[in-house]
């Protein structure tokens, strides 16, 4: 028997780094193979408990790669060096040896336990690591400003209601606080605590949309702390966090759709990122599932998904239910096997996404003016609509048009993924002077 070897390559700028871990994992030689990893096809007569013993090595080295694979997306790759790769499997193979008891476990530590047991989106980890930085910048700030509270923690145990109330209206306030205190966010900013993921290297500013969806982060950990009997302490009974505050959502027409989808692109990338889309604005969905959509998601002309962002936020699981157009057959049909990963279409980062429907939006002559809510000042500008497009106007372009159509949320729900008596579809019934004018000559 020989125990596979793990390994992974991490570029950083010019230079490639190979981080190498054990598995643990022992096989035959013979059953191995680089390409299909263990193979038991190579191999037609096998004894029982020989085929039995590869295949629970399969099952758990296949563990192994997916946790793998996850630690490689929400990790930054200058913190992938190292012994990184071996942390990452012993944290998965033994799992006990980074426990620790509740009370021992520094917030921090309740923070990465919660963020494992959750099994969020990235995007989801991404804005809690957003907060997890601010809580620790607020620990660091009370310390440095307060004479009576040199020692203050954000204690899951002792935080109380006022403690709640002063830490929203510190991230409505710290970019004004770090301009005004500049040497101490100097230091913190530099210094966060050991097992905390550095960010930016500067404060902006937040609207309270960003302030309320942040409370109501912090508001489900210490929930998630409370039923698995970490803390007693329910700091946020009786706090009223407040509801987020949206202007009319914009979106395209069908016409403007279909003109984005016949306009020649300059470069085969810009041809590619129009075409999803496109697709995209067939089936209405975030593009966090977007990106993860493969054949195995379509069963009979149906596309079928369970939203990431419905199960990270504790709602009930939903099942979206989307028949595909033939428009949206044919682009799947155009990019089929293209994609190394498997899935629909060659995916780029989000980021690159949103960078890519700015330029198509521009090329295609897509440049109406919209009105829009400003997140920062809640005050309502008009932008130019290619100016501010991203993949989120697909959505809102399949929920918009279809609502024009059957103005009932229940059923373009089981379409889209918003779960039944959604806040979402209160702000479509604000939609175009046109449907308005329709119903008049409806009554006339």
């Amino acid at each position: 028997m020989s125990e596979i070897m793990l390994s992974a390559n991490n570029r950083i700028g010019d230079k490639v780094v190979t981080l190498r871990a054990k598995s643990e994992v022992y096989i035959m030689p013979v059953f191995f193979s680089q390409e299909k990893g263990i193979d038991m096809s190579r191999k037609k007569l096998i004894a029982p408990d020989v085929r039995i013993w590869h295949n629970e090595a399969k099952e758990k080295l296949d563990g192994i790669l997916s946790t793998i694979a996850h630690a490689e997306e929400t990790a930054r790759k200058e913190d992938m060096i190292g012994d990184w790769l071996k942390k990452v499997v012993e944290k998965h193979l033994h799992p006990e040896r980074y426990q620790q008891e509740s009370s021992k476990k520094s917030m921090y530590d309740l923070w990465e336990e919660y963020l494992f047991k959750k099994n969020l989106s990235n995007g989801r980890i991404r804005g809690i690591r957003v907060l997890i930085r601010a809580i620790a910048r607020y620990e660091g700030f009370i310390r440095s400003t307060e004479k009576d509270r040199k020692d203050f923690v954000f204690d899951i145990n002792k935080v109380t209601k006022d403690d709640i109330g002063d830490f929203m209206d510190y991230l409505r306030n710290e970019e004004n606080l770090s301009n005004e205190y500049r040497h101490i966010f100097k230091v913190l900013l530099e210094r966060y605590p050991s097992n905390i993921e550095k960010g930016k290297s500067e404060i902006k500013g937040r609207g309270e949309n960003t302030v309320i969806t942040l409370m109501k982060k912090l508001k489900a950990f210490f929930n998630w702390l409370y039923e698995s009997d970490k803390t007693s302490n329910r700091p946020f009974d009786g706090f009223k966090i407040g509801t987020e505050k949206y202007g009319t959502p914009y979106y395209i027409s069908v016409d403007e759709r279909n003109l984005i989808a016949r306009t020649p692109m300059p470069t085969k990338h810009l041809e590619t990122q129009r075409d999803i889309f496109i697709f995209h604005c067939f089936v209405g969905c975030r593009v966090s599932d977007l990106i993860k959509l493969t054949e195995a998601n379509i069963t009979e002309g149906i596309l079928t998904y369970t939203p990431h962002k419905t199960k990270d936020e504790g709602e009930q699981a939903v099942v979206a239910r989307v028949p595909l157009h033939e428009n949206a057959v044919k682009l799947i049909d155009k990019y089929r096997g293209t994609d190394k990963k498997g899935r629909l279409f060659p995916f780029i980062s989000p980021q690159k996404y949103n960078d890519a429907i700015k330029e198509i939006f521009t090329i295609a002559g897509i440049t109406r003016s919209v009105e829009i809510r400003n997140a920062r000042t809640g005050e309502m500008e008009v932008c130019p609509i290619n100016e501010i497009a991203s993949s989120h106007i697909a959505r809102r372009t399949f929920v918009g048009n279809a609502y024009r159509k059957v103005s009932d949320p229940n059923i373009i729900g089981k379409m889209s993924g918003h779960v039944e008596g959604s806040k979402a579809f209160n702000r479509y019934r604000n939609i175009e002077d046109e449907t308005l004018k329709n119903v008049i000559d409806l009554i006339g």
